[in-house]
C-alpha cells in the first residue's frame, strides 16, 4: 500500500468524468488500497479516484461508522429531503463552505468483487456519497456552494 499524492483544485484532473470500471484487476485493488491508505492519512472521510490522478469511477468512504464503503461504477438511485451544512474537500485544502445536500440517497454501486448491492444512507454518509460522486463527473463543492469557500477554523 501506499500514500499517494492528492490533486488540488486547478488540476484538470478534478475536471474530467471518470471511467467506468469493467473489471477488478490487481492494479484496482491496489489503488483500492492506495485510496484508504491515503484518505485515512489525510484525516477524510471520503476519496474518489480523480482525487489521486485515476479517471476511473471507484470512491472510499468511511464516516467513522464502523463500515467503510468501496463504490465501484456507483450511482445515486433515490435522493430525498434536504440538508445544509459546512463542507470540505480534501482536494480544496483548508476551505470550508456551505452546500445544500440530499438528506436520504440509495447508491447502487458494485462491490471489490464486481457484485451489485445498494447503501441507503442519510445524514453524513448521504452527503459524503453526494461529494464523492460529484468527483466522479468532474465537479467540486465549491460549484454547488451557497457562498465563496472560505478558511477552515482550527480547532
Amino acid at each position: 500500500m501506499a500514500i499517494r499524492t492528492i490533486r488540488i483544485m486547478g488540476d484538470e484532473c478534478l475536471k474530467k468524468k471518470c471511467k467506468s470500471v469493467r473489471e477488478v484487476t490487481p492494479r484496482v485493488r491496489e489503488l483500492i488500497e492506495d485510496m484508504y491508505e491515503t484518505m485515512y492519512e489525510a484525516r477524510g472521510v471520503g476519496l474518489a479516484a480523480p482525487q489521486v490522478g485515476i479517471l476511473k469511477r471507484i470512491v472510499v468512504i468511511d464516516v467513522m461508522d464502523g463500515n467503510p464503503l468501496t463504490l465501484i461504477n456507483p450511482e445515486i438511485i433515490y435522493r430525498g429531503g434536504e440538508q445544509t451544512d459546512e463542507e470540505g474537500c480534501l482536494s480544496v485544502p483548508g476551505k470550508c463552505a456551505l452546500v445544500t445536500r440530499p438528506m436520504y440517497v440509495h447508491c447502487r454501486a458494485f462491490n471489490e468483487n464486481m457484485e451489485e448491492f445498494v447503501v441507503e444512507a442519510e445524514g453524513l454518509l448521504a452527503r459524503a456519497i453526494c461529494h464523492e460522486l460529484d468527483h466522479l463527473d468532474g465537479i467540486l463543492y465549491p460549484e454547488k456552494a451557497l457562498e465563496e469557500p472560505h478558511d477552515v477554523e482550527e480547532e
